[in-house]
């Protein structure tokens, strides 16, 4: 099985863009996802460029290859689940790419993932994937990462959005006692 599948690296903290120049300088398939940031100072806008996710850099390797990336310099870990090495599906990369090319301002939000009402995004940069809606807010739309346990989120109009199937509640809020009286 020398298939190559993407794995999270766990860096030493600032360290991402370094650990991805000594991969790519090793020939080893790499993505660190770049967020263009506008950051305001008191006299002046500037467009900065850092890592979307601190201290991670993703890895496109056979599963035999994780352990020797360990001895790259800045790598502390990979990121694990449930015991092994936490691979990530190809199409939440190329949705953090295609993210990354429509968007700017990126921020993350670490959450848990809710199963919720099954969507479809019916126009704009994010047209016809499909999705769980895990808030509702301001004509906000939040693409899950499963994976990760990161959701990206970006404006989309909710006109551009629809229901494919309603969710089910699944916890029943009891506001009463759970005796009867006599």
């Amino acid at each position: 099985m020398n298939e190559k599948k993407w794995f999270a690296l766990y860096t030493r903290p600032r360290c991402e863009k370094k650990v991805a120049e000594i991969l790519t300088r090793k020939k080893i398939e790499n993505y660190c996802p770049i967020n263009k940031v506008v950051r305001q100072w008191s006299d002046r806008k500037k467009v900065i460029y850092e890592p979307l996710f601190t201290s991670y850099v993703f890895v496109r390797v056979p599963e035999l290859a994780t352990t020797s990336l360990r001895q790259t310099q800045g790598v502390i870990n990979l990121v694990y689940w449930l015991g092994k090495p936490a691979v990530i599906r190809d199409f939440e990369i190329d949705e953090i790419k295609k993210f990354l090319c429509e968007y700017i301002n990126i921020k993350l939000e670490k959450t848990p993932i809710h199963v919720n009402d099954k969507i479809r995004i019916l126009e704009g940069p994010l047209m016809e994937l499909e999705g769980k809606v895990l808030s509702v807010g301001n004509n906000t739309a939040k693409v899950a990462l499963p994976s990760l346990g990161y959701m990206m989120f970006a404006e989309v109009e909710t006109t551009n959005v629809k229901v494919i199937s309603h969710a089910i509640p699944t916890e029943v809020n009891m506001n009463y006692p759970l005796y009867a009286a006599k």
